[in-house]
């Protein structure tokens, strides 16, 4: 007996009933991409390694998926350096190209490249898939899907207050209560030389980003095995542990980055922020949480990482802005700031709170039974009809018998069934069944037509 086929690990089908979901989340955020001007690009699923390597961490470079090279990819590799078992050395000569990790390094790459179709700042949105390397576990996939909206060409922070509302405005669509928790990565940059470990800022933040997850006991364990001294690990305690509303963690973030130059920056940039948020209708709770780090090593100024409030899940949306990406890429002094909504993590909250519309899985609105040749002719007359009045119809394909073709159409909750017999076609009129209320009724096509739209 064959063996059952099954998909990888961290990946998943989707039904028809569960992709009307997923098209809804899509179109949902989409809607608000364009009303907040951003327009639409795509790149390619995959990219040279060149590209992709070094622009997310030595954490985030291990969750590359790497493509081999076509053809022989071993023959020019001397046995020698096969009997050596480096797969990271063997990597760099047998692959090229990599699947995109996230959609930002791709975009910073596509702005590089296009810069003189550009006109800046550039507003654009991009809804694809993207592929990481990760331990697949709830709410964490290999496969899915990012939503990003960016703008580069901009150093004003107004760009980021708008990406702020935009986040607002999509989960208030939804109808998900979400928390907004927002940090600056020059306030990271001042707590690291507050303390005397400026060179140490990228394990501060890789470590004190993982505290939701692991907590504050073991973020200072790790903090130690990077080399802080435990003055440093015991003067960073009160700023991991900031509590009360924002404008007190503001004001004691101002008392104790006072020394700091580039911290007084972040601080700056932050209470610009909150205060025009302030004076915006925002029916989301937005933080101040200076554990948010992100370890990311590209964003430079706000950090931006959402979290639903009524779902135990990891972040759903996040993002920041990133001033030296495309220098990277020989394009220098392009500032750029961006979010990325989690598709995937989001469908799983909607799931989880059942906030789905009803419509959302609306498909065929009536399907017509076949009664046979002469019948069908009659029918596909009619389908054609409804089509053009946008009305989604169908005929089933066979004149089986009609309690298989009814069960067909209650399978699939479609709302109506029509039926065109000897009678109905000597009439030129319909006989419609309400499948929820079991009425049925005769009706013209125009009739038809207005009965449908109406419902």
């Amino acid at each position: 007996m064959a063996q059952k086929p099954c998909i990888p690990k961290g990946t998943r089908d989707f039904s028809p009933e569960e992709m009307a979901k997923r098209n809804y989340i899509f179109n949902t955020i989409k809607d608000v991409f364009l009303l907040y001007g951003f327009r639409q690009i795509e790149t390619p699923a995959m990219e040279n390694l060149s590209t992709l390597m070094g622009k997310y961490g030595e954490e985030g470079d291990k969750l590359l998926f790497k493509i081999l090279n076509s053809g022989d990819y071993l023959k020019d590799i001397p046995d020698c350096e096969l009997a050596e078992h480096d797969s990271v050395h063997l990597t760099s000569h047998i692959c090229e190209k990599g699947l995109r990790y996230d959609l930002t390094v791709p975009f910073a790459r596509f702005v590089v490249q296009h810069r003189n179709e550009i006109q800046f700042p550039f507003k654009r949105y991009q809804i694809q898939p993207v592929w990481r390397a990760d331990r697949p576990q709830k709410g964490r996939y290999r496969e899915f899907y990012q939503c990003d909206a960016d703008i580069v060409g901009s150093d004003s922070l107004i760009n980021e207050i708008e990406l702020l509302t935009m986040i607002d405005e999509v989960f208030n669509r939804f109808g998900i209560n979400v928390t907004i928790k927002v940090n600056n990565r020059k306030i990271l940059s001042g707590i690291a030389e507050t303390i005397g470990a400026a060179d140490k800022i990228v394990d501060i933040t890789v470590a004190i980003d993982k505290i939701d997850k692991i907590g504050i006991d073991n973020v200072n364990e790790e903090l130690r095995s990077k080399g802080i001294s435990d003055d440093a690990i015991a003067t960073l305690q009160p700023l991991l542990q900031l509590n009360g509303s924002n404008s007190d963690k503001l004001a004691t973030l101002k008392a104790m980055l006072a020394t700091s130059e580039i911290g007084m920056k972040g601080l700056e940039e932050m209470t610009f922020i909150f205060d025009n948020l302030s004076r915006l209708d925002m029916k989301a709770s937005v933080e101040v949480d200076v554990s948010l780090a992100r370890g990311l090593n590209y964003y430079t100024g706000t950090i931006i990482e959402v979290k639903a409030r009524d779902v135990e899940i990891g972040s759903i949306s996040g993002g920041g802005r990133y001033d030296n990406l495309t220098g990277v890429f020989g394009l220098q002094g392009v500032s750029g700031v961006g979010i990325s909504f989690g598709a995937d993590r989001i469908y799983d909250v909607l799931n989880a709170l059942n906030l789905y519309p009803a419509e959302t899985s609306n498909g065929t609105k009536v399907i017509f039974i076949n009664f046979g040749t002469t019948e069908c002719n009659e029918c596909m007359k009619h389908v054609m009809a409804l089509r053009k009045a946008g009305i989604a119809a169908e005929i089933y394909p066979e004149a089986v018998k009609m309690k298989k073709q009814m069960s067909y159409a209650d399978a699939l909750h479609i709302p109506y069934v029509a039926l065109v017999g000897e009678t109905e076609v000597a009439n030129h009129c319909i006989s419609l069944k309400d499948m929820a209320t079991g009425e049925q009724s005769t009706l013209s096509i125009e009739q038809l037509i207005d009965k449908l739209k109406n419902n």
